[in-house]
């Protein structure tokens, strides 16, 4: 048999919401709606494009050089962000997740993070997908399994799919990162620009953002609105940042909560959101999607 290139695709249903989940890299593939798929996604015969639906483990965005120190050692990650040179979206990416559970509206896989070149601890991450009437809920729980400190943060990148010509951009955020326009790393943090601010609703139109954004209060919500339906991301105090980034082609918007901010690693205005585990401990994030 001709193995899949995101292997084994877990299918979960509830009501009106289907959820499909691939083994490879616990990733987010097909959230439909009576049977209308949402997400800007990839069919189950290719390989995921731009980080769609993405589990960001042990760290989301980008960091500098792929360089960091931790308990006074230096590490050098591999650079996979090769134009901007950092090393962009943790270590899971292509990385089989073992099968916890399956059910009708449940899946749960569970993956280890070893340590490898640039990374000496070793975490087990286990992430669940359930969806109910309320939509989908993603839990995601990380704990040192190793014998050193560890950093960490946590980030998904799942998209929906919408014209943003007319759809219309509803968020709770006051403050976003200012960044280099060059390598998006940041400078300072400071409060939400005019063009950034939707706390009033209003069309996307041709705003454009690749833009971490932080809400001071912890937990948030994101709404995408379009004539068809009502999309909104939520997230947990655990996750106080959200990527916003807007697709060239203008057909979809990717919606990113996060621990932490870009470059957190490094000493700067993101740092203070790396959540370190010493060896036993574990931590829990919560998300969700749903339509209205």
């Amino acid at each position: 048999m001709t193995a899949l290139p995101t292997g084994q695709q877990y299918p979960i249903s509830h009501g009106r919401y289907g959820v499909v989940v691939t083994e490879v890299g616990a990733t987010l593939r097909s959230l439909t709606v009576d049977g209308t798929e949402v997400l800007y996604t990839f069919a189950e015969h290719e390989a995921p494009r731009g980080s769609m639906g993405r589990q960001l483990v042990p760290w989301p965005n980008r960091i500098r050089d792929g360089r960091y120190s931790f308990d006074g050692v230096d590490h050098q990650l591999p650079i996979t962000e090769v134009p901007r040179n950092c090393a962009l979206h943790g270590l899971g990416e292509g990385v089989g997740w073992r099968l916890v559970s399956h059910t009708a509206d449940e899946v749960v896989l569970a993956g280890v993070i070893f340590a490898q070149q640039g990374w000496d601890a070793v975490l087990e991450v286990e992430i669940g997908h359930r969806v109910d009437d309320a939509g989908l809920t993603v839990t995601v729980r990380a704990r040192n399994i190793g014998a050193t400190r560890a950093p960490y943060g946590y980030g998904a990148h799942p998209y929906v799919a919408a014209d943003l010509a007319t759809a219309r951009l509803s968020h709770r955020f006051t403050q976003e990162l200012q960044v280099d326009p060059e390598r998006l790393l940041p400078i300072a943090l400071v409060p939400v620009t005019a063009e950034h601010d939707f706390r009033t609703p209003r069309a996307v139109a041709d705003t454009e953002f690749d833009t971490a954004l932080y809400a001071p209060e912890g937990s948030w919500e994101v709404a995408l609105e379009t004539d068809e339906r009502r999309v909104v991301f939520w997230a947990d105090d655990t996750q106080p940042w959200g990527q916003i980034y807007t697709n060239p082609t203008r057909d979809a918007m990717a919606i990113e909560p996060m621990t932490c901010g870009p470059d957190a690693f490094n000493e700067g205005p993101t740092s203070d959101g790396v959540i370190v585990l010493e060896p036993g401990e574990e931590t829990l994030s919560v998300w969700g999607i749903r339509v209205d």
